[in-house]
This record gives structure tokens, C-alpha cells and sequence, in this order.
């Protein structure tokens, strides 16, 4: 199924990009990387699907000159990476020359290839001996955080388009040290309020070790949901606006007015760390640009049953992806047009996530996924819809590159423009990736 949006709807210099993370392709067992918070989850019976783990993955860590040929035969401008932070540091304090090594090399291929790197600092795989002490709980993990900063951007910033200090910090904290579904899978909401601030803290860290640096184009990616209630009854409203303002308002309002949201704090406040006000003019120091990570909206309503925050997920109506999410591309043009509008103003955004999982298949030698040409058309449109309303949007990243490892949900989900095959390593570009391609090249 064609495209229906290409290079051409929109302005010039708008760049396309394709994204991955350093967990979920690389292989965690690969040139002497140390060991995750991700490894030692995975090897919990019950937290991933099937038992499996990111060891090999993609073996990227050795196929990476074959897939950056594929990022540059789509015609992406753009290739959005992350550096482990295990890989960097694989003790939590000590740099490692391979390490960085590797990561030398990668950026240099990136840059042969006339592709723009578009790097992100952490996409959570924290060094074990780091969560030995807490992880994002404990204040010192923040600072720790300045020293993988350090090392990576003196290695590679000189080559890097852009950079983001971290990935989904909704995902690092509240996902991971509340509800439990990612590393470390913690319940407990004393941790995950100083995660979440925690995680932010580092962000201001970083942005101030990179500006010593003399980096520029820095930015921060947060995972963004359209929140919808249920019903007009006012505990459903005052549902949607609580989980608003855990997943969207306690980021959004850090970065951009040094405070967080009233309604979430009131509650949050006396699990916070001691003085945590005094960090706040650092975590919104000035960032150059925004990224949205946007997949689906969340329709929610009031749990009587539960503790605070007392929401509970309902069911919508709408087509649904192999990871059980609706496809709602009308949430990424409102997103985007919001942050602009009450955040971020003209500062330049990009879509640094969107895409889908679909049970993929090959069949002679190829994949056949129109439904994702259809998603993709269908966020390009949002994406273009936004713009026209005044959005300063200046890129879109599909997500992702390859099949890989999708933490929990183990091998099953694929999101992947390019098929992988997890025994032989075969890549098989689909239909998705060639349909995308001539949208921009034509």
C-alpha cells in the first residue's frame, strides 16, 4: 500500500528518521559490556515474555555497517541511536575503552553513510552496580549519570546532529518503579517519586555537562498519551486529569516551568526527596529542542476499588496493534499542537517515536504489512496536520529500524520496518520499508 504522504508535503529540511535503542538490537553479551538492570530483570521467571532477554537481540554490535546500509537505502536522513550506558561504564564509574571504542566506530559509519546522528544518552539499560545502590531512586545514580555523559560526548559529540540527555523519563520512573512492568519492576511509590524526580535531575545534569562541553542541539524525548475520560462524570474527568498529569504534566511542567503540577505534588510530596525544589531551575535549563514519543491514546476512568491514583484503563473502540494499543493518529497532531501551544512555543520539536507492532511474517522471502503502510500515512497526516496549525515540528522518527527486543513483551512484538529473523540474524526489509522509501526518494 503506497505511502500517501511524501518528502514533498513537507517544508524543506524536514528530516526523516529511522530509531533504535542500544538494549533492544545490539546484544548485551557483545564486547564486553557490563551487565543491565534489564539482564537481571529479564532473568526473573515472569517478567518477560517467554523468558527471554536482550543477550544477542539484533546482534547489531557486529551487523551495524549492514543495517546503516538499510537506514541509507530508505532514504532516511536521519538515524536516531542510543549509547548503554553498561557498554560505557560497565562497572557504573569506570570507562571502558571498548566501549567507546565501538561507539566511535558506529558514529563514524553513521556519518559515511551522509546520515544525521541523532543520539540519545540513556534508553534505560542502567549498569547493575547502579541499581545495586537504589537506581533512579537514589539521588547518587543522577550524578553518576554526569559521568557517562562526559565520557560519551567527548568520544562522539564532535559527529553528533543531536543530542538527548534521556529517553521516556515517564518510562524510567513511574512505569518501572510503580506499576512495575519495566527494570527494576518496583511497586513501591516512595521509590518511583524519587525516580521521577531523580531522573529529571540528571536530565539538568547532563544538559550542564554538555553546555561545558560546548555541545549544542540538545533536547529530551518524553512519551507523550492523549488522556481521555470514559464518561463526563466528574471522577472520571478528575481520573483523566490525574493520569494527565503523572505522564504528561510532571515532565512537560519540570522542563518548561521549574515546578511540578499542583494536583500530582500535593500527593507525590511527601515522598520526594529532601529540598528537591532547590534542583528544579536545573532541570528546566534550556533545551533546543523537544522529541515526542507518541503511540496511542489512554481513555481512562476512576477506580473506587484502588489506592491513589485510583484510575483504571478502559477499552476503546478503535483498530488495535499487535500490542494491543489503539490506533489513534488524531492524538499525535493534538499532542503535539498542545506542547507547542502551553510549553514549548516555537521551540523546535521532533517526533522522535511513532510506529506499530504487527504479527509479521515472511512469506517468500517477503513481508507483506499494509496495515503499517496505512499507520504511517495516517501519522504522517497528523504530523503535516500539525505543522499547518503552527506547530515548529522539523522531524519524524519511525519506530523502529528492526524487529528487536521489546523489554517485557520479549521477541513476539515487532515494530520493525525490517524483519529479523532472531535465529539466523536474517534481515528482510518489508513491504512497509520499500513502500516508505519510494515516499522518500520520489
Amino acid at each position: 500500500m503506497p505511502i500517501k504522504y511524501s518528502r514533498k508535503d513537507f517544508p524543506k529540511g524536514f528530516t526523516f528518521g529511522a530509531a533504535t535503542a542500544a538494549y533492544q538490537i545490539e546484544g548485551s553479551e557483545n564486547g564486553n559490556c557490563g551487565t543491565s538492570h534489564w539482564d537481571t530483570f529479564s532473568m526473573t521467571p515472569g517478567n518477560v515474555h517467554n523468558g527471554e532477554n536482550g543477550s544477542i537481540a539484533c546482534d547489531h554490535f557486529h551487523r551495524f555497517e549492514e543495517d546503516l546500509d538499510l537506514v541509507k537505502s530508505g532514504g532516511f536522513d536521519s538515524y536516531r541511536f542510543s549509547t548503554s550506558w553498561a557498554r560505557v561504564m560497565p562497572d557504573g564509574k569506570t570507562i571502558s575503552k571498548d566501549g567507546l571504542d565501538y561507539y566511535d566506530r558506529l558514529a563514524d559509519a553513521i556519518c559515511e553513510r551522509n546520515l544525521l546522528p541523532n543520539l540519545t544518552l540513556y534508553h534505560w539499560d542502567l549498569p547493575s552496580a547502579l541499581a545495586d545502590i537504589g537506581g533512579w531512586a537514589n539521588r547518587e545514580t543522577a550524578k553518576r549519570f554526569v559521568d557517562h555523559t562526559n565520557a560519551v560526548i567527548k568520544c562522539i559529540g564532535d559527529r553528533m546532529d543531536a543530542v538527548a540527555t534521556i529517553n521516556e523519563p515517564w518510562c524510567v520512573a513511574w512505569l518501572s518503579y510503580f506499576l512495575g512492568h519495566h527494570a527494576p519492576g518496583l511497586r513501591d511509590i516512595r521509590a518511583a517519586a524519587r525516580a521521577m524526580h531523580n531522573v529529571l535531575f540528571a536530565h539538568g545534569l547532563s544538559i550542564d555537562a554538555m553546555r561545558s562541553l560546548g555541545t549544542s542541539n540538545i533536547g529530551i524525548v518524553l512519551n507523550l498519551t492523549e488522556v481521555q475520560q470514559a464518561s463526563n462524570s466528574q471522577s472520571d474527568v478528575s481520573a483523566k486529569d490525574r493520569l494527565d498529569g503523572i505522564h504528561n504534566r510532571w515532565f512537560l511542567d519540570a522542563i518548561f516551568k521549574a515546578a511540578y503540577p499542583d494536583d500530582i505534588l500535593k500527593d507525590l510530596i511527601q515522598f520526594m526527596p529532601e529540598n528537591f525544589e532547590d534542583d528544579m531551575t536545573l532541570i528546566s535549563s534550556s533545551i533546543d529542542w523537544i522529541g515526542i514519543n507518541y503511540y496511542t491514546r489512554t481513555i481512562v476512568a476512576e477506580d473506587s476499588n484502588e489506592s491513589w491514583p485510583s484510575i483504571k484503563e478502559v477499552k476503546g473502540p478503535l483498530e488495535r496493534t499487535q500490542m494491543g494499543w489503539e490506533i489513534y493518529p488524531d492524538g499525535l497532531k493534538n499532542s503535539l499542537v498542545r506542547v507547542s501551544r502551553d510549553y514549548s512555543g516555537k521551540l523546535p520539536m521532533l517526533v522522535t517515536e511513532n510506529g506499530m507492532a504487527w504479527k509479521d511474517a515472511v512469506l517468500n522471502e517477503k513481508v507483506y504489512d499494509p496495515i503499517r503502510a496505512d499507520y504511517i500515512s495516517s501519522h504522517l497526516a497528523a504530523a503535516k496536520a500539525a505543522i499547518d496549525e503552527g506547530v515548529n515540528l522539523k522531524g519524524f522518527f519511525y519506530w523502529s529500524l528492526l524487529d528487536n527486543f521489546e523489554w517485557a513483551f520479549g521477541y513476539e512484538k515487532r515494530f520493525g520496518l525490517v524483519h529479523v529473523d532472531f535465529e539466523t540474524q536474517k534481515r528482510t526489509p518489508k513491504a512497509s520499508f520499500h513502500d516508505l522509501a519510494l515516499a522518500l526518494t520520489s
